[in-house]
């Protein structure tokens, strides 16, 4: 029964240590130390906090535990992109991506154990939603990544994506939690330019985020600027249509200042026509954007099927003409099933 009356420790705040040393008889500077090991250098048990007496870490032990995550597997890509299974401390499995270019290499985060929404063509969204990950589990997967990321690259992680499992809005406060933790200089100092959340479009959330001043990047998944269609393939748009999606976007703008960025997937025969294009021009209107089109990676049915090269070429001529930046990105990591949509515990 013992093990079940230890706490979480890196639920507590930095204070709640302190106050935990005080009413224990030792000095407050002590949680200081303990606050540091968690999240400066990302202690994984008592016994590597070498600064503190062994009695210290003794008590500790006794009433706290570190749910650290371990990386169960992980996979190489034929193009470098490693894929972890990350084990949590309940046993469950998230997935987490590290993709490396000549000039960085990024992480890519879950934020849920499966997911809250139904896109039809994402793997993930075929797994029940389990549960949210806590803020040290998100930050742990940060971690790892930039372990790996010195270990196979000789340099530290350069930037950070919510595109992994789940829907990161959908566990807003642990997500923005753990941010805070990541870009704190307590925690990994890493710049919040350096991250971006995806979202599939909670207007009520991204109005949230506005007003909360978050200083890091938003990307929405679009992949249809016509409702019917986008109800289709991401039946929560009936719930969040995309007028509500759009004012909800115009009102981050006015608040941030912060450009756009629309992830976008053109599948044969589904968003490929001169209409589907005109429609996400028009979308795109409102306030400085950017439109990252993906390649479509196949999650086994064949229901969907990545567009032409013509089609994808009516996009990006389009955009350009209407002065919007564009880019076409190739997926990695698709021989472990690692790329966009395909994270669903096949490992």
């Amino acid at each position: 029964m013992e093990e079940i009356k230890k706490k979480d420790i890196r639920a507590l705040t930095r204070e709640q240590l302190r106050e935990f040393f005080v009413s224990n008889g030792d000095k407050a500077f002590r949680g200081n130390q303990v606050y540091e090991w968690l999240w400066q250098k990302a202690a994984y048990s008592f016994d590597v906090m070498t600064n503190l007496s062994k009695k210290t870490r003794e008590m500790l032990e006794a009433n706290f535990v570190i749910n650290h995550i371990k990386v169960d597997q992980m996979q190489r890509s034929s193009d470098g992109t490693i894929k972890n299974a990350v084990r949590l401390h309940d046993d469950l499995i998230v997935e987490s991506v590290l993709i490396p270019t000549k000039s960085r290499t990024t992480a890519c985060v879950s934020s849920q154990v499966g997911c809250s929404l139904d896109c039809r063509f994402c793997a993930t969204s075929r797994l029940k939603r389990m549960r949210n990950l806590n803020p040290d589990e998100i930050y742990d997967q940060v971690v790892a990544i930039d372990n790996e990321s010195r270990l196979y690259f000789e340099r530290p992680l350069s930037n950070i994506v919510f595109m992994g499992m789940g829907e990161p809005l959908m566990n807003y406060n642990n997500v923005l939690k753990a941010i805070d933790k990541i870009t704190s200089p307590d925690g990994l100092g890493m710049s919040p330019k350096r991250i971006t959340v995806s979202t599939s479009g909670v207007p009520k959330l991204i109005r949230k985020m506005a007003d909360d001043e978050v200083k890091f990047k938003l990307a929405v998944s679009l992949h249809s600027a016509v409702d019917e269609i986008r109800t289709s393939i991401m039946p929560f748009n009936a719930k969040f249509t995309l007028s509500d999606l759009r004012e909800s976007l115009q009102y981050w703008y006015e608040k941030t200042r912060s450009r756009i960025t629309y992830e976008y997937v053109v599948w044969d025969g589904i968003n490929d026509t001169q209409k589907d294009v005109d429609a996400l021009v028009e979308f795109c209107r409102f306030a400085p954007s950017k439109v990252n089109l993906i390649e479509y990676n196949p999650i086994d049915d064949g229901e969907f099927k990545q567009a032409s090269n013509a089609a994808i070429d009516r996009y990006v001529n389009s955009l350009e003409k209407n002065n919007i930046v564009v880019t076409v990105r190739r997926s990695r990591g698709k021989d472990i099933d690692a790329a966009c949509g395909q994270l669903a515990n096949k490992s």
